[in-house]
């Protein structure tokens, strides 16, 4: 097929091809950090001084929730990215259609989970008194949002697999354009406080998901089945699981690890928590080159694996190995020695003059980790586009272990206190991609790959 959309990623430049691909990954990633990260903002500014740790208090929570359905649309990528590079257009098609079926009965079970289960789970976590009740309100009206962030991140995670990562980027800028006005008007015209920014969110995401459907469908015609397409096939919605279920079990424990690490935060009162919430909004900025550049590659080691050229993504590695050292180079002073002024956007230095000293050390901490950091994403990558996911657990449990160890550990040094949650994220970065890069260097994604049908 000759879809202008569609991008073969198995013959040509492969440093040309993942940047390429990146790049409106990495605007799209940006725009939807730019309206998670307005959330804050609005809340910190305008609803209360400890608003923003109300919604920062739900991050990890959220990141567990969306682990599920997230993790299954990588699983159905992979498989649509080895049957495009196969040229198997058939099963390319049974992949998209069944994906209907993964993900929503994965988003509706993690949706009433979370609803129902919100406030015991935040008071578990011991979220404190003083914005416990707006959490949970959060918290609530972000999990009805979840069928949405399903669908957009099945129809993105399939067209990244044609090689199309534009046409996603076209309707998160809206439906970032569309969170920032929803969030002014909730919370400054209907006093709607947390919970108007949560109603904003999600009413971004729903746009979002159906925008992306019906252009898709439109514009590519991979998405455009016939009834007889839409009949389940229990062996291809097996197979998501089978390539997805790892992914998702390896973002759910790393949700859980930063879970008990938001707890033992949460310990050392509502400053240090709503410094943490910040500082990680900001790393969760660094980390959309990194993350970007990993969905690049996953596609791209997903077409070249179906297509039998194993050369290429060995090269694809190499290349973007080098991508994340520059970039990390380049990162490191900016916030090294600049991280104050970039804590106090969230805040006014007047009222947290206290959050943006904290903050800015915090930063200066985690700040000689990010070539770690993007060393998680590239080695991972290749591996979930070879088809190896299994090795996702390895690698959640790996940042479950470290994280929990770590801060219990240095959290309880007198002469580091709360800063050891801070080296405990550097240093969960660091054990993570060692053992993301020896898992590669092994070989073992070499043999992976679908079964041709």
């Amino acid at each position: 097929m000759a879809d202008k959309n569609v991008t073969d990623m198995t013959v040509g430049n492969p440093t040309r091809h993942i940047l390429k691909f990146t790049l409106p990954l990495l605007i799209g990633n940006l725009f939807q950090q730019f309206y998670n990260m307005v959330d804050q903002v609005v809340v910190g500014r305008f609803v209360g001084p400890y608003a923003i740790g109300a919604v920062g208090a739900c991050g990890s929570l959220n990141f567990l929730f969306f682990s599920l359905s997230s993790g299954l649309a990588v699983g159905i990528g992979v498989i649509a990215a080895q049957y495009f590079g196969a040229g198997d257009e058939k099963q390319l098609k049974k992949t998209i259609a069944n994906s209907v079926y993964v993900l929503a009965s994965s988003a509706l079970l993690v949706t009433l989970i979370g609803f129902f289960f919100a406030s015991p789970i935040l008071h578990f976590l011991n979220t404190p008194e003083e914005y416990v009740a707006e959490s949970i309100s959060y918290f609530r009206i972000t999990c009805i949002g979840i069928i949405g962030v399903a669908f957009y991140n099945g129809v993105a995670a399939l067209l990244r697999s044609v090689g199309d990562s534009k046409t996603p980027l076209y309707f998160l800028i809206l439906s970032s354009v569309i969170n920032v006005v929803l969030d002014l008007v909730f919370v400054l015209a209907f006093d709607m406080g947390v919970f108007g920014v949560g109603l904003a969110t999600i009413i971004a995401q729903a746009i979002s998901a159906v925008a992306s459907m019906v252009f898709a469908y439109k514009k590519i015609s991979y998405f455009r089945l016939k009834k007889s397409d839409l009949k389940p096939d229990f062996s291809m919605i097996r197979d998501s699981f089978k390539l997805g279920a790892p992914v998702a079990i390896q973002n759910s424990m790393i949700a859980v690890s930063c879970i008990a690490l938001q707890s033992v935060v949460n310990g050392f009162g509502p400053d240090v928590a709503s410094t943490y919430t910040i500082c990680n909004r900001i790393e969760q900025i660094i980390q959309q080159p990194y993350g970007s550049l990993g969905m690049a590659l996953t596609s791209y080691a997903g077409q070249n694996m179906g297509a039998k050229k194993q050369e290429r993504v060995i090269e694809g590695y190499r290349r973007a190995t080098w991508i994340v050292l520059v970039f990390s180079i380049l990162m490191l002073p900016l916030f090294f020695f600049l991280g104050k002024y970039f804590i106090a956007v969230f805040v006014t230095e007047e009222e947290a003059a206290t959050v943006i000293s904290l903050g800015a050390k915090g930063l200066r901490i985690t700040s000689p980790f990010y070539f770690a950091l993007g060393m998680i994403y590239v080695p991972r990558a290749v591996l979930n586009g070879c088809g190896d996911t299994s090795f996702a657990m390895i690698n959640g449990m790996t940042e479950v272990v470290c994280r929990i160890v770590f801060a219990n550990i240095l959290t309880r040094i007198p002469a580091l206190g709360y800063w050891g949650v801070w080296i405990t994220t550097g240093l969960t970065w660091m054990f993570t991609a060692i053992v993301c890069v020896v898992r590669y260097a092994g070989g073992k994604w070499k043999y992976k790959g679908i079964e041709r049908a």
